[in-house]
Protein backbone atom coordinates (compact mmCIF):
# COMPACT_ATOMS: atom_id res chain seq x y z
CA UNK A 1 0.00 0.00 0.00
CA UNK A 2 1.27 3.32 -0.82
CA UNK A 3 1.10 6.54 0.92
CA UNK A 4 1.26 10.34 0.47
CA UNK A 5 4.69 12.31 1.27
CA UNK A 6 3.25 14.32 3.94
CA UNK A 7 1.54 11.23 5.23
CA UNK A 8 4.86 9.50 5.33
CA UNK A 9 6.41 12.05 6.75
CA UNK A 10 4.45 12.56 9.78
CA UNK A 11 5.28 8.57 10.35
CA UNK A 12 8.90 9.33 10.28
CA UNK A 13 8.68 11.98 12.69
CA UNK A 14 7.59 10.06 15.47
CA UNK A 15 10.98 7.48 14.92
CA UNK A 16 13.09 10.94 15.39
CA UNK A 17 13.54 11.35 11.42
CA UNK A 18 14.56 15.13 10.80
CA UNK A 19 11.56 16.68 8.31
CA UNK A 20 10.73 19.94 6.84
CA UNK A 21 7.74 21.36 8.95
CA UNK A 22 4.71 20.87 6.59
CA UNK A 23 0.66 21.42 6.53
CA UNK A 24 -1.57 19.45 4.24
CA UNK A 25 -4.09 21.23 2.16
CA UNK A 26 -7.28 19.98 0.35
CA UNK A 27 -8.36 23.37 -0.21
CA UNK A 28 -6.68 26.98 -2.12
CA UNK A 29 -8.05 28.61 1.18
CA UNK A 30 -6.42 25.97 3.65
CA UNK A 31 -3.44 26.11 1.82
CA UNK A 32 -3.14 30.11 2.63
CA UNK A 33 -3.94 29.28 5.69
CA UNK A 34 -1.25 26.73 6.37
CA UNK A 35 1.15 29.43 4.89
CA UNK A 36 0.15 32.41 6.71
CA UNK A 37 1.03 29.46 9.89
CA UNK A 38 4.43 28.77 8.52
CA UNK A 39 5.82 32.33 7.87
CA UNK A 40 4.19 33.38 11.45
CA UNK A 41 5.93 30.65 12.77
CA UNK A 42 9.90 30.51 12.01
CA UNK A 43 9.60 33.78 8.83
CA UNK A 44 11.82 32.41 5.97
CA UNK A 45 11.69 34.04 2.22
CA UNK A 46 9.42 31.03 0.71
CA UNK A 47 7.07 28.31 0.97
CA UNK A 48 7.02 25.41 -1.33
CA UNK A 49 3.97 24.07 -2.32
CA UNK A 50 3.75 20.01 -3.06
CA UNK A 51 0.83 18.55 -5.17
CA UNK A 52 0.57 15.24 -3.34
CA UNK A 53 -0.23 12.07 -5.98
CA UNK A 54 1.39 8.99 -5.76
CA UNK A 55 3.80 9.50 -8.21
CA UNK A 56 7.08 10.78 -8.57
CA UNK A 57 8.97 13.34 -10.56
CA UNK A 58 6.20 15.92 -9.82
CA UNK A 59 8.55 18.82 -9.90
CA UNK A 60 9.63 19.02 -13.59
CA UNK A 61 5.69 18.22 -13.99
CA UNK A 62 5.19 21.50 -12.19
CA UNK A 63 3.44 20.08 -9.11
CA UNK A 64 6.47 21.83 -6.96
CA UNK A 65 6.32 25.53 -6.90
CA UNK A 66 8.17 28.02 -4.42
CA UNK A 67 5.74 31.42 -2.61
CA UNK A 68 7.03 34.19 -1.34
CA UNK A 69 3.67 35.09 -0.08
CA UNK A 70 0.77 33.54 1.70
CA UNK A 71 -1.16 35.25 -1.71
CA UNK A 72 1.25 33.90 -3.73
CA UNK A 73 0.16 30.30 -2.19
CA UNK A 74 -3.59 30.82 -2.54
CA UNK A 75 -3.03 31.74 -6.37
CA UNK A 76 -0.69 28.57 -6.71
CA UNK A 77 -3.02 26.34 -5.11
CA UNK A 78 -6.37 27.33 -7.14
CA UNK A 79 -4.16 26.68 -10.37
CA UNK A 80 -2.50 23.54 -8.96
CA UNK A 81 -5.93 21.96 -7.08
CA UNK A 82 -8.36 20.23 -9.94
CA UNK A 83 -5.45 19.83 -12.14
CA UNK A 84 -4.21 16.96 -14.07
CA UNK A 85 -0.46 16.26 -13.30
CA UNK A 86 1.24 14.03 -16.20
CA UNK A 87 4.72 12.54 -14.60
CA UNK A 88 7.07 10.03 -16.05
CA UNK A 89 5.55 7.71 -13.64
CA UNK A 90 1.86 8.21 -14.13
CA UNK A 91 1.48 7.67 -17.51
CA UNK A 92 -0.22 9.92 -20.51
CA UNK A 93 -3.51 9.99 -18.20
CA UNK A 94 -1.96 11.65 -15.43
CA UNK A 95 -3.55 11.78 -11.51
CA UNK A 96 -5.63 14.19 -10.90
CA UNK A 97 -4.42 16.79 -7.74
CA UNK A 98 -6.68 16.65 -4.54
CA UNK A 99 -4.42 17.39 -2.03
CA UNK A 100 -1.16 20.00 -1.03
CA UNK A 101 1.44 19.78 1.31
CA UNK A 102 2.65 23.50 1.85
CA UNK A 103 6.15 23.45 3.76
CA UNK A 104 8.93 25.35 4.75
CA UNK A 105 11.57 26.23 2.17
CA UNK A 106 14.90 25.06 2.67
CA UNK A 107 18.21 26.62 2.20
CA UNK A 108 19.89 23.26 0.41
CA UNK A 109 23.48 23.07 0.11
CA UNK A 110 23.71 19.39 -1.19
CA UNK A 111 21.20 16.63 -2.12
CA UNK A 112 21.58 13.07 -1.50
CA UNK A 113 20.31 9.77 -1.95
CA UNK A 114 18.46 7.34 0.79
CA UNK A 115 16.32 4.44 0.33
CA UNK A 116 15.73 1.00 2.24
CA UNK A 117 13.84 -1.74 0.71
CA UNK A 118 14.21 -5.84 0.38
CA UNK A 119 16.83 -7.23 -1.72
CA UNK A 120 15.27 -10.34 -2.96
CA UNK A 121 18.06 -11.72 -4.43
CA UNK A 122 20.20 -11.77 -1.18
CA UNK A 123 16.96 -12.04 0.98
CA UNK A 124 18.24 -9.40 3.15
CA UNK A 125 17.00 -5.28 3.52
CA UNK A 126 19.55 -3.14 1.81
CA UNK A 127 20.29 0.10 2.75
CA UNK A 128 21.34 2.16 -0.66
CA UNK A 129 22.94 5.50 -0.37
CA UNK A 130 23.65 7.73 -2.97
CA UNK A 131 25.44 11.13 -3.42
CA UNK A 132 23.19 12.07 -6.60
CA UNK A 133 20.30 12.89 -4.48
CA UNK A 134 16.92 14.07 -6.83
CA UNK A 135 17.51 11.52 -9.75
CA UNK A 136 16.19 8.59 -10.59
CA UNK A 137 18.17 5.87 -8.58
CA UNK A 138 17.60 2.92 -11.43
CA UNK A 139 19.04 5.78 -13.60
CA UNK A 140 22.22 6.47 -11.10
CA UNK A 141 22.33 2.15 -11.03
CA UNK A 142 23.00 2.08 -14.70
CA UNK A 143 25.03 5.11 -15.77
CA UNK A 144 27.03 5.59 -12.49
CA UNK A 145 27.23 2.77 -10.10
CA UNK A 146 29.86 4.14 -8.08
CA UNK A 147 27.81 6.97 -6.89
CA UNK A 148 25.39 4.26 -5.06
CA UNK A 149 26.70 2.09 -2.14
CA UNK A 150 24.50 -0.28 -1.37
CA UNK A 151 24.71 -1.98 2.39
CA UNK A 152 23.21 -5.24 3.10
CA UNK A 153 21.97 -5.96 6.46
CA UNK A 154 21.86 -9.21 8.91
CA UNK A 155 18.43 -9.84 10.06
CA UNK A 156 19.52 -11.02 12.94
CA UNK A 157 21.45 -8.20 14.19
CA UNK A 158 20.00 -5.50 12.10
CA UNK A 159 21.40 -2.36 10.82
CA UNK A 160 24.57 -1.89 12.97
CA UNK A 161 26.41 1.55 14.24
CA UNK A 162 29.52 0.85 11.70
CA UNK A 163 27.22 0.20 8.83
CA UNK A 164 25.40 3.52 9.37
CA UNK A 165 28.68 5.31 9.86
CA UNK A 166 29.61 3.56 6.70
CA UNK A 167 26.60 5.33 4.45
CA UNK A 168 27.45 8.86 6.16
CA UNK A 169 31.22 8.91 5.05
CA UNK A 170 30.29 7.88 1.38
CA UNK A 171 27.91 10.44 1.37
CA UNK A 172 31.35 13.09 2.20
CA UNK A 173 30.16 14.30 5.42
CA UNK A 174 31.77 15.70 7.99
CA UNK A 175 31.74 17.03 11.86
CA UNK A 176 27.79 17.92 13.30
CA UNK A 177 26.53 16.64 9.27
CA UNK A 178 28.14 13.56 9.46
CA UNK A 179 26.58 12.57 13.17
CA UNK A 180 22.99 13.98 11.94
CA UNK A 181 23.24 11.86 8.94
CA UNK A 182 24.38 8.82 10.87
CA UNK A 183 21.20 9.37 13.02
CA UNK A 184 19.08 10.04 10.41
CA UNK A 185 19.86 6.55 8.91
CA UNK A 186 19.84 4.71 11.89
CA UNK A 187 15.98 6.52 12.66
CA UNK A 188 14.91 5.79 8.96
CA UNK A 189 15.87 1.71 9.09
CA UNK A 190 14.19 1.65 13.16
CA UNK A 191 10.86 3.42 11.53
CA UNK A 192 11.24 0.87 8.54
CA UNK A 193 11.36 -2.20 10.33
CA UNK A 194 8.80 -1.14 12.91
CA UNK A 195 6.08 -0.34 10.46
CA UNK A 196 6.94 -3.19 8.04
CA UNK A 197 7.28 -1.12 5.23
CA UNK A 198 8.37 -2.67 1.66
CA UNK A 199 10.26 1.10 0.86
CA UNK A 200 11.30 3.68 2.70
CA UNK A 201 12.70 6.15 0.37
CA UNK A 202 14.26 9.23 0.63
CA UNK A 203 14.88 11.34 -2.24
CA UNK A 204 15.96 14.23 -1.88
CA UNK A 205 18.12 14.04 1.52
CA UNK A 206 19.35 17.38 1.63
CA UNK A 207 21.87 19.19 4.11
CA UNK A 208 21.14 22.77 4.31
CA UNK A 209 23.52 25.56 4.87
CA UNK A 210 22.55 26.16 8.54
CA UNK A 211 24.06 22.28 8.53
CA UNK A 212 20.68 20.60 8.85
CA UNK A 213 20.00 17.25 7.52
CA UNK A 214 16.72 16.91 6.43
CA UNK A 215 14.16 14.13 4.67
CA UNK A 216 13.01 16.49 1.59
CA UNK A 217 10.47 13.74 0.35
CA UNK A 218 9.73 10.76 1.99
CA UNK A 219 8.07 7.95 0.04
CA UNK A 220 6.79 4.81 2.18
CA UNK A 221 5.20 1.77 1.03
CA UNK A 222 3.73 -0.78 3.25
CA UNK A 223 3.86 -4.37 3.39
CA UNK A 224 0.61 -5.61 2.17
CA UNK A 225 0.63 -9.26 3.80
CA UNK A 226 1.51 -6.88 7.27
CA UNK A 227 -0.80 -4.76 7.09
CA UNK A 228 -3.08 -6.43 10.03
CA UNK A 229 -0.49 -6.19 12.43
CA UNK A 230 -0.86 -1.86 11.64
CA UNK A 231 -4.74 -1.39 10.79
CA UNK A 232 -3.92 2.27 12.13
CA UNK A 233 -2.43 2.55 8.98
CA UNK A 234 -5.27 1.37 7.08
CA UNK A 235 -7.16 4.61 6.99
CA UNK A 236 -3.79 6.65 4.99
CA UNK A 237 -5.00 4.79 1.97
CA UNK A 238 -6.27 7.07 -0.85
CA UNK A 239 -8.19 4.79 -3.40
CA UNK A 240 -8.94 7.82 -5.27
CA UNK A 241 -5.05 7.14 -6.66
CA UNK A 242 -5.69 3.35 -7.59
CA UNK A 243 -7.29 2.06 -10.20
CA UNK A 244 -10.77 1.74 -9.82
CA UNK A 245 -10.49 -1.55 -10.93
CA UNK A 246 -7.89 -3.05 -8.80
CA UNK A 247 -10.08 -0.90 -5.81
CA UNK A 248 -13.00 -3.19 -6.59
CA UNK A 249 -10.71 -6.48 -7.20
CA UNK A 250 -9.17 -5.96 -3.66
CA UNK A 251 -12.64 -5.63 -1.80
CA UNK A 252 -13.53 -8.97 -2.70
CA UNK A 253 -10.51 -10.33 -1.85
CA UNK A 254 -9.02 -10.83 -5.51
CA UNK A 255 -5.37 -9.93 -6.51
CA UNK A 256 -5.94 -8.09 -9.64
CA UNK A 257 -3.28 -5.57 -11.42
CA UNK A 258 -4.68 -4.07 -14.52
CA UNK A 259 -2.37 -4.04 -17.71
CA UNK A 260 -2.44 -2.24 -20.93
CA UNK A 261 -3.26 -5.73 -23.09
CA UNK A 262 -6.20 -6.86 -25.13
CA UNK A 263 -6.73 -10.78 -23.18
CA UNK A 264 -8.38 -10.94 -19.85
CA UNK A 265 -7.28 -13.74 -18.23
CA UNK A 266 -8.29 -15.37 -14.50
CA UNK A 267 -6.20 -17.39 -13.19
CA UNK A 268 -5.76 -19.64 -9.51
CA UNK A 269 -2.50 -19.19 -8.17
CA UNK A 270 0.34 -16.56 -8.68
CA UNK A 271 2.65 -18.94 -10.51
CA UNK A 272 -0.14 -20.06 -12.53
CA UNK A 273 -1.03 -16.49 -13.62
CA UNK A 274 2.69 -15.39 -14.91
CA UNK A 275 2.92 -18.46 -16.85
CA UNK A 276 -0.78 -17.64 -17.99
CA UNK A 277 0.58 -13.77 -19.47
CA UNK A 278 3.20 -15.06 -20.86
CA UNK A 279 1.23 -17.44 -22.97
CA UNK A 280 -1.10 -14.96 -23.82
CA UNK A 281 1.84 -13.35 -25.30
CA UNK A 282 3.03 -16.06 -27.55
CA UNK A 283 -0.17 -16.36 -28.34
CA UNK A 284 0.01 -13.26 -29.91
CA UNK A 285 -2.02 -11.42 -27.54
CA UNK A 286 -1.21 -9.21 -24.68
CA UNK A 287 -2.23 -9.88 -21.26
CA UNK A 288 -4.56 -7.20 -20.11
CA UNK A 289 -4.44 -8.22 -16.15
CA UNK A 290 -2.74 -10.39 -13.81
CA UNK A 291 -5.81 -12.34 -11.49
CA UNK A 292 -5.23 -14.39 -9.31
CA UNK A 293 -8.55 -15.86 -7.92
CA UNK A 294 -6.66 -18.27 -5.28
CA UNK A 295 -7.03 -21.62 -4.20
CA UNK A 296 -10.86 -21.48 -3.41
CA UNK A 297 -12.45 -20.18 -6.72
CA UNK A 298 -15.60 -20.24 -5.89
CA UNK A 299 -18.96 -18.98 -7.72
CA UNK A 300 -18.95 -16.15 -6.13
CA UNK A 301 -15.19 -15.04 -6.83
CA UNK A 302 -14.77 -15.82 -10.25
CA UNK A 303 -18.11 -14.16 -11.09
CA UNK A 304 -16.69 -10.90 -9.59
CA UNK A 305 -13.09 -11.71 -11.43
CA UNK A 306 -15.43 -11.86 -14.88
CA UNK A 307 -17.16 -8.55 -13.75
CA UNK A 308 -13.66 -6.72 -13.39
CA UNK A 309 -12.35 -7.86 -16.11
CA UNK A 310 -15.20 -7.14 -18.52
CA UNK A 311 -15.13 -3.66 -17.18
CA UNK A 312 -12.00 -3.37 -19.09
CA UNK A 313 -13.11 -1.73 -22.52
CA UNK A 314 -9.06 -3.33 -24.05
CA UNK A 315 -10.07 -6.97 -23.64
CA UNK A 316 -11.11 -8.79 -26.70
CA UNK A 317 -10.87 -12.26 -24.94
CA UNK A 318 -10.79 -14.16 -21.92
CA UNK A 319 -8.34 -16.79 -21.12
CA UNK A 320 -9.32 -19.09 -17.77
CA UNK A 321 -6.34 -21.46 -16.62
CA UNK A 322 -7.18 -22.89 -13.50
CA UNK A 323 -5.47 -25.84 -12.00
CA UNK A 324 -7.82 -28.06 -9.87
CA UNK A 325 -5.89 -29.26 -6.77
CA UNK A 326 -7.44 -27.88 -3.77
CA UNK A 327 -10.64 -27.10 -5.74
CA UNK A 328 -12.22 -29.16 -8.23
CA UNK A 329 -12.37 -28.53 -11.85
CA UNK A 330 -16.05 -29.49 -12.16
CA UNK A 331 -16.95 -26.95 -9.13
CA UNK A 332 -15.17 -24.08 -11.25
CA UNK A 333 -16.80 -25.30 -14.20
CA UNK A 334 -19.90 -25.06 -12.35
CA UNK A 335 -19.00 -21.51 -11.25
CA UNK A 336 -17.87 -20.50 -14.51
CA UNK A 337 -21.61 -21.63 -16.25
CA UNK A 338 -23.61 -19.41 -13.37
CA UNK A 339 -20.94 -16.41 -13.65
CA UNK A 340 -22.08 -16.84 -17.45
CA UNK A 341 -25.49 -16.86 -16.98
CA UNK A 342 -25.52 -13.75 -14.30
CA UNK A 343 -23.73 -11.94 -16.53
CA UNK A 344 -24.02 -10.51 -20.48
CA UNK A 345 -20.24 -12.13 -21.18
CA UNK A 346 -19.84 -11.27 -24.76
CA UNK A 347 -16.54 -11.87 -25.47
CA UNK A 348 -15.54 -15.26 -26.48
CA UNK A 349 -14.14 -17.23 -23.15
CA UNK A 350 -11.35 -19.88 -23.45
CA UNK A 351 -11.51 -22.03 -20.30
CA UNK A 352 -9.01 -24.84 -19.73
CA UNK A 353 -9.14 -26.79 -16.69
CA UNK A 354 -6.78 -29.35 -15.55
CA UNK A 355 -6.60 -31.67 -12.19
CA UNK A 356 -9.27 -32.93 -10.23
CA UNK A 357 -12.85 -34.03 -12.42
CA UNK A 358 -11.64 -32.08 -15.45
CA UNK A 359 -13.05 -34.52 -17.88
CA UNK A 360 -16.18 -33.75 -16.16
CA UNK A 361 -15.69 -29.94 -16.16
CA UNK A 362 -14.81 -30.07 -19.69
CA UNK A 363 -18.34 -31.94 -20.87
CA UNK A 364 -20.27 -29.70 -18.53
CA UNK A 365 -18.75 -26.62 -20.33
CA UNK A 366 -19.02 -28.21 -23.75
CA UNK A 367 -22.65 -28.95 -23.39
CA UNK A 368 -23.59 -25.32 -21.13
CA UNK A 369 -24.70 -23.78 -24.38
CA UNK A 370 -22.82 -20.87 -23.16
CA UNK A 371 -20.26 -18.36 -25.23
CA UNK A 372 -17.39 -21.07 -23.52
CA UNK A 373 -14.90 -22.67 -25.82
CA UNK A 374 -12.91 -25.64 -23.39
CA UNK A 375 -9.63 -26.02 -24.40
CA UNK A 376 -7.02 -29.16 -23.82
CA UNK A 377 -3.83 -28.44 -22.60
CA UNK A 378 -1.79 -24.97 -23.30
CA UNK A 379 -1.09 -25.13 -26.58
CA UNK A 380 -4.64 -26.22 -27.25
CA UNK A 381 -5.45 -22.62 -25.13
CA UNK A 382 -2.99 -20.40 -27.08
CA UNK A 383 -4.57 -21.68 -29.89
CA UNK A 384 -7.71 -21.09 -29.47
CA UNK A 385 -6.71 -17.10 -28.26
CA UNK A 386 -5.19 -16.66 -31.12
CA UNK A 387 -7.96 -17.96 -33.35
CA UNK A 388 -10.83 -15.43 -30.87
CA UNK A 389 -8.27 -12.30 -30.95
CA UNK A 390 -7.94 -12.58 -35.30
CA UNK A 391 -11.84 -12.79 -35.13
CA UNK A 392 -12.35 -10.00 -32.51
Amino acid sequence: MNIHEYQGKDILKKFGVAVPRGIVAFSAEEAKQAAIKLFDEEPGPVVVVKAQIHAGGRGKAGGVKLAKSPEEVLDIAQKMIGTILVTHQTGPEGKEVRRLLVEEGMNIEKEFYVGITLDRATQRNVLMISTEGGMEIEKVAEETPKKLLKIQVDPVYGLQGFQAREGALFLGLEGEQFRSAVRFIEALYEAYMTIDASLAEINPLVVTKEGRVLALDAKINFDDNALFRHKEFLELRDVSEEDPLEVEASLSNLNYVRLDGNVGCMVNGAGLAMGTMDLIQLAGGRPANFLDVGGGASPKTVEEGFKIILSDKNVKAILVNVFGGIVRCDRVAGGIIQAAKNIDIHLPVIVRLEGTNAIAAQKMLDESGLNLVSANGLKDAAQKVQKALASA
